[in-house]
């Protein structure tokens, strides 16, 4: 059996809908560049709130996936997945 590394970031999904939606919206965001998505831990839930309603839902994910260095389209460097945390938030 071949081993395998996984490689676990952070994203931060938002909606006006649900956390459900918030987590969707994150992961299928983070699916557009990167492959052997495996687990997402939702560990912190928080809501936006105007005028004594809510009006936004944010849920912060660990999402793991295969770690395959120097793989075209996954981002590498610390650099690079800096700048696509940013881009999901």
């Amino acid at each position: 059996m071949a081993e395998s590394v996984y490689r676990v970031t952070e994203l931060v999904g938002v909606s006006t809908e649900s956390w459900e939606a918030a987590a969707s919206n994150a992961i299928e965001t983070a699916a557009k560049s990167l492959r052997d998505l495996r687990i997402a831990e939702a560990h912190r839930f928080d809501v936006t709130i105007e005028n004594g309603k809510v009006t936004g839902y944010r849920v912060r994910l660990s999402l793991s996936f295969k770690y395959e260095p120097g793989a075209g389209g996954q981002a590498d460097t610390a650099e690079e997945w800096e700048h696509t945390r940013h881009e999901l938030e």
